[in-house]
């Protein structure tokens, strides 16, 4: 393959994620199960052509990495904080952890009763299928109204950051003693500081860069305290959520001290160029990220009936549960943030993230595709029927 065929496609599968935004602004279908479709239909034209490939899988979790910390820190430089939002944040925050907590009760059951495997294994299973995946809910959010749009960004967002740290936490502790949680606390607690005091030199820095390539340098530094932190098994992605919200509610800090050191005067114009370069970057990433997931899918195994009734079972499981939460936790109507509980980027992390001594063959990257794509067109069906209801209500 040559550089000017391999230039090709990069640039062709850039135009096509570009076009399938669009549809997805018209049709509610997510611009992420179009790209899964192209990558499947990119597979079988691969083999059937015969043309060798490289092994794509050992760079998906890197790109993923990247794609999910630029897709937080767009999400979080949209949110605007007021003290009128402190109820929506606590109501994201317990539906999040909530929902994670019961889902992975649930989808643990059903991994033991597949594998019958001991009870530690099958929890490390169930995580990467109970966390909602903000690469495709912030996106799917965006024809939302302001305050579902906000919900489903903190929501999403925190449901990350949990099933991060709750992963972390059952990878590290096969067994739960004192010490498990008190190393929990402090990491936790570590963070917060760090992600503090991250946010005081990043906006620092913003300030007195005098070169005209700034954005970048800022991104490169958030990429790499995230790779530090995760090393560490910190949950650096509370630094990426706390990093956004700051800059983009720095100008609500009154304290006169502060705004002299730190408030400058092109401010609002460098976080917009910054929002502007993370959004393009997400676009990019999130782009051959699930083009390539598509494209390493063997869906040939997809017609196991046993793969695809636990699968349907795991589904219903999530929705059944979401409903359930949301009703006793958030007022008002429930659509269209009932049907917004995607799985994907995250799940995917998670999933090839899993030590070798606990993955099973029994549910493998068929299946965890299987409810990828389940949950998103459950997602699309979903906002499109909720769509439709309120526009008839309108009209009547």
């Amino acid at each position: 393959m040559t550089t000017y065929t391999i230039l090709i496609i990069l640039s062709g599968l850039v135009i096509f994620s570009y076009l399938f935004d669009l549809v997805a602004t018209k049709t509610k279908i997510p611009s992420v199960l179009l790209l899964l479709l192209l990558g499947i239909g990119l597979h079988f034209l691969v083999d059937y052509l015969k043309i060798p490939t490289i092994n794509f899988l050992a760079i998906l979790p890197t790109l993923g990495t990247v794609g999910l910390i630029m897709i937080v820190f767009e999400g979080s430089l949209e949110l605007k904080y007021d003290k009128e939002k402190n109820k929506l944040i606590k109501t994201a925050f317990l539906s999040a952890l909530l929902i994670l907590i019961a889902t992975t009760t649930v989808i643990t059951f059903v991994i033991y009763q597949i594998s019958h495997k001991d009870l530690y294994t099958c929890i490390a299973n169930a995580i990467p299928f109970s966390v909602i995946s903000s690469a495709i809910a912030i996106p799917s959010a965006a024809a939302l109204n302001k305050d579902d749009k906000e919900f489903v960004i903190y929501e999403s967002s925190f449901s990350d950051i949990l099933g991060i740290v709750t992963f972390n936490f059952v990878i590290t502790n096969s067994t739960l003693t004192p010490s498990s949680f008190l190393g929990l606390a402090f990491s936790t607690s570590l963070i917060l500081i760090l992600s503090a005091v991250a946010c005081i030199i990043l906006i620092f820095i913003m300030g007195k860069l005098v070169h005209n390539i700034k954005f970048f340098l800022i991104i490169s530094i958030l990429i790499l305290v995230y790779a530090i932190g995760q090393s560490y098994h910190l949950s650096s992605l509370v630094l990426i959520l706390s990093t956004g919200l700051f800059l983009n509610n720095v100008d609500n800090i009154k304290n006169a001290w502060f705004r002299s050191v730190f408030i400058y005067k092109n401010l609002s114009t460098d976080l917009s160029q910054l929002y502007q370069l993370s959004a393009e970057s997400a676009f990019i990433l999130r782009t051959f990220f699930f083009v390539i997931f598509g494209f390493t899918m063997d869906i040939t195994k997809l017609n196991d009936p046993i793969i695809i009734a636990n699968g349907v079972f795991i589904l219903v499981a999530i929705f059944a549960i979401r409903f359930g939460l949301l009703k006793a936790l958030k007022k008002g109507a429930l659509t269209p943030i009932l049907y917004i509980a995607p799985r994907g980027l995250i799940s995917i992390l998670l999933y090839f993230n899993l030590p070798e001594s606990l993955k099973m063959e029994q549910i493998g990257p068929s299946f965890l595709f299987l409810v990828v794509l389940g949950t998103s067109i459950i997602m699309t069906l979903g906002i499109t029927l909720s769509k439709g209801k309120k526009e008839e209500v309108a009209t009547v």
